[in-house]
């Protein structure tokens, strides 16, 4: 029950935000009691933490996979920002700044969790870039992926970004394409406009 209770809770917090679905709502949606989510969790922030790493947990699951088979360091990254996509409904309801603004220790345990996966995981990437020739051999890895995820994480920024001008889809395309150009060699700069041209 403990599971089905997280899915359908991560499946409402995503849709609707973290701030505007209640226990009631839960308990409604699964047709069960309300008496029946607090023998699992005593709260909602308890209940908001455990969807958060939850989803945390399968996007890494995911990425690692992702990871594993991509054809280059460029394909890789844009499988995964599809995955990820995927899997946070384009973040219709603003998830991390509703995180930010209502849980702010559930959102700064979280970031930290995101910076030490996506900084291993991208750095692992561009020595592969490098490696293959795919991104240029003068880059500074550490401070590239730092940059990444700086950068990834700030197009979340609602004040930077508002929603009814930015949609998150081409926030992240464009800061992918941005983030690639900037290191890639001539043989990576020729597989990255493959790509852009096989995917419009």
């Amino acid at each position: 029950m403990r599971e089905k209770i997280i899915t359908k809770s991560e499946e409402l917090f995503l849709s609707l935000g973290f701030k505007s679905v209640t226990m009631d709502d839960i308990a409604s949606e699964m047709g069960i009691s309300k008496k029946t989510i607090y023998v699992h969790f005593p709260n909602k922030t308890k209940l908001v933490e455990a969807v958060t790493f939850n989803l945390f947990d399968t996007i890494c699951d995911g990425i690692d996979d992702i990871c594993e088979n991509a054809a280059n360091p460029i394909e890789e990254l844009y499988s995964i920002k599809m995955f990820v996509m995927h899997h946070l409904k384009n973040e219709k309801s603003s998830p991390q700044y509703q995180l930010r603004k209502y849980y702010p220790l559930i959102h700064d345990q979280l970031k930290f969790k995101q910076f030490e996966k996506m900084h291993q995981s991208v750095q692992e990437s561009l020595e592969q870039g490098v490696s293959t020739e795919v991104f240029r051999d003068t880059i500074n890895v550490d401070f590239i992926s730092r940059m990444y995820f700086t950068g990834m994480t700030g197009i979340k920024d609602n004040m930077f970004f508002p929603p009814e001008i930015f949609q998150m889809d081409y926030l992240m395309e464009s800061y992918l394409e941005y983030h690639l150009r900037a290191i890639v060699t001539e043989k990576g700069m020729t597989i990255l406009n493959n790509f852009i041209k096989n995917q419009s």
